[in-house]
């Protein structure tokens, strides 16, 4: 019986994360001209130094840029990264990521 309450609890926390984890692409576009300059028009970046953003798993990104915002991630361009992170809501980082994993 726990191991069946243990199951369903994971299922539900699964399932309710994915929901609020869900951003608009199409807003997310709209708010990814500024990531253009480092990361390229369309997510990919001909500078070798900064990643390509195209096609990456939305829960990365979020998970990235909650951590750029809340200075977890330090070192390579986390001195970039963390002022453009700080201006963000939630709702526009989950909007950046749901764009850049669609692409």
């Amino acid at each position: 019986m726990k191991k069946l309450l243990a199951i369903a609890g994971i299922v539900a926390l699964t399932a309710s994360g994915s929901v609020l984890a869900a951003g608009d692409a199409a807003a997310g576009k709209g708010k990814a001209a500024v990531c253009a300059g480092c990361h390229g028009a369309n997510g990919v970046s001909m500078v070798p130094m900064y990643p390509n953003l195209a096609g990456q798993k939305a829960m990365y990104l979020e998970n990235a840029l909650k951590a750029y915002k809340a200075g977890q991630r330090t070192g390579g361009t986390a001195a970039m990264m963390a002022p453009q992170a700080a201006g963000l809501s939630d709702k526009d980082i989950a909007d950046l990521a749901a764009y850049f994993s669609s692409l």
